[in-house]
């Protein structure tokens, strides 16, 4: 066998090689998968309660023309929808990991009381104090408490923002 063929062999064979371990570490990164924090499809929601520390519940449902409405007291029309479309999309927020709520003492990681519950078509969640591990806050959904970024922590639809331009 010549030089070159030689030499294209063993190119070949360290492609296959890595071609094997990319494989190998996509298939042991989809089986370690967390997945969501609920079955819940953001889009079908239809009833959203929020309730944080200091404040009344706040009530919300999604009528037949697709916009939200405020349902306390005298029902009214949410001004921003995309504010209510942030607090369902946390339905799906990806979890880091999840653990039995056993292995925590719920007042230490701020479940008792929580800082917020999000009820999502009677799916509860309830948040606690962010993780000491970094930007992670502790989520009790049923018996399991979930690890999920910081960013899926429910703020009230009714305080205002300014956007930057």
């Amino acid at each position: 066998m010549k030089r070159a063929a030689r030499q294209r062999v063993f190119l070949l064979c360290a492609v296959l090689a890595l071609l094997a371990l990319a494989g190998w570490q996509l298939q042991r990164d989809a089986s370690r998968e967390n997945g969501n924090l609920t079955a819940l499809d953001p889009a079908s929601i239809r009833h959203v309660s929020l309730t944080l520390p200091g404040a009344a519940t706040l009530h919300y449902e999604k009528r037949r023309d697709g916009h939200w409405w405020r349902t306390d007291g005298t029902p009214n029309r949410v001004a921003d929808d995309d504010r209510l479309n942030d607090l369902t999309d946390i339905a799906a927020a990806h979890v880091l990991s999840w653990r039995p709520l056993g292995d925590f003492d719920p007042a230490k990681i701020g479940l008792s009381p929580p800082r917020a519950v999000l009820d999502l078509d009677g799916q509860s969640l309830a948040f606690g104090v962010s993780a000491v591990t970094g930007p992670q806050r502790y989520v009790q959904v049923g018996q399991r408490i979930a690890l999920v970024s910081l960013r899926y922590m429910p703020h009230s639809p009714e305080i205002k923002t300014t956007e930057l331009h």
